[in-house]
């Protein structure tokens, strides 16, 4: 039978190579428990429901070079012209694109006295027309949405009405219905609510404000236009448009066509970028630390070959021979699992602390471990089970 004691004075003979080994042990499951957990985190970000059908959506801008030409109703003629293409479902002005990073953003207020009431987070101004919901591929949950004769043409309008995600709702009035409630803009622009909407995320992706979002009544001329067909249209249907909308008046240029898939695609960037980096650098660890493993097996195994020889001439198994090395493996990946896995808690406070990051999932170390026994163990089986088959005659061996 296999004890620890051997091995643990095996181990506390010749220090160096399990010491190192522990080290490298430790930072490795404190840095892959935080890398993963990381990883974790930016993937979730990146998988959030927008609420919008993004593959669907395509975008463009229309740039204006007549300086007679009168936008607002310039635009309106345009988006005739766009719902009358063929495949197309639907089609809208707006001042912004969804997940593109830039646009109008404000705080808002829940009472005419900015000083004295609460104020809420900074909400993504959609202005937008009785199309905005079906374009975006919306799912309206209450309320109703904008009729033709509701949507104005002019920004100054002090009383407009507004569509707002079930997420900005509920930051506003927790519990309760927003239907009729009136958010203020300062003390120059009141909107009231007319329906909400369940999903419609905003600019920033980074934005802790992303899920809050408000459409309003207004559609004063934007360059920016969406248009909603299924994908596999997209590249007739760009044509189509440019040709449209030409032919109504050549003296301007269309550019920009981009799905708000790829617009999505593009915000997130910099986390696909984030992920591949902290994924290689897992792998590199592990590598490292089961190729760590394996040399100190090999080397272990050429330093013992008479001892392994003599105990398999004593009657000790094949079998008794890998467990030693694969004990031997446990107790180092133990002692540094452990450690490292205090580490791994230390250094996500620090990293929640640096970088706003949610604390640490204890699940992470422990998943971290548990993974290394796996993977060590691969690591020193085969050279273990090569030391398992040194014939007992070496321990007769002259030297």
């Amino acid at each position: 039978m296999l004890h620890i004691k051997p091995i643990l004075s095996s181990l506390l003979r010749s220090k160096s190579g399990p010491v190192l080994l522990l080290i490298q042990i430790i930072l490795s499951v404190a840095i892959v428990a935080n890398a993963s957990f990381i990883i974790q985190e930016r993937l979730a970000l990146m998988q959030r429901d927008s609420g919008v059908e993004e593959s669907e959506v395509l975008t463009f801008s229309l740039y204006n070079f007549d300086p007679l030409i009168d936008k607002t109703a310039q635009n309106k003629i345009d988006q005739q012209i766009l719902r009358g293409l063929p495949n197309v479902i639907a089609a809208t002005s707006t001042n912004m694109l969804p997940l593109s990073g830039g646009g109008s953003t404000s705080t808002l207020n829940l009472g005419p006295d900015p000083d004295n009431t609460k104020t809420t987070a900074a909400f993504s101004m959609y202005l937008g027309t009785e199309h905005t919901i079906e374009t975006l591929g919306l799912s309206l949950i209450e309320g109703r949405n904008f009729y033709p004769h509701e949507v104005k043409g002019d920004l100054k309008i002090p009383s407009r009405l507004a569509i707002i995600s079930r997420a900005a709702a509920q930051a506003a009035w927790p519990g309760e219905s927003a239907l009729g409630k009136v958010l203020y803009e300062g003390n120059m622009v009141q909107m009231t609510v007319i329906g909400v909407v369940d999903k419609l995320q905003g600019v920033g992706v980074d934005s802790s404000a992303l899920e809050y979002s408000v459409i309003q009544n207004v559609d004063y001329g934007s360059s920016s236009y969406m248009v909603r067909a299924k994908p596999e249209f997209h590249a007739e249907l760009k044509d189509a448009i440019i040709k449209a909308l030409q032919v109504e008046n050549p003296n301007r240029v269309l550019d920009g066509f981009k799905s708000i898939e790829a617009i999505k695609d593009r915000s997130y960037r910099d986390h696909k970028l984030m992920i591949t980096v902290l994924t290689m650098m897992v792998v590199l660890l592990l590598l490292i630390t089961s190729l760590g493993l394996t040399g100190m097996v090999m080397f272990n195994i050429q330093r013992r070959t008479k001892q392994i020889g003599t105990r398999r001439a004593l009657g000790a198994k094949k079998r008794d021979i890998i467990s030693y090395f694969l004990v031997e493996n446990y107790l180092i990946c133990l002692a540094g699992g452990v450690l490292g896995g205090l580490l791994a808690i230390q250094l996500g406070q620090q990293l929640m602390k640096i970088y706003s990051l949610p604390m640490l999932d204890l699940s992470y170390p422990l998943f971290t471990v548990a993974g290394l026994f796996i993977v060590t163990t691969l690591a020193v089986y085969l050279p273990a089970r090569k030391a398992a088959n040194i014939s007992p005659a070496t321990a007769t061996r002259s030297v």
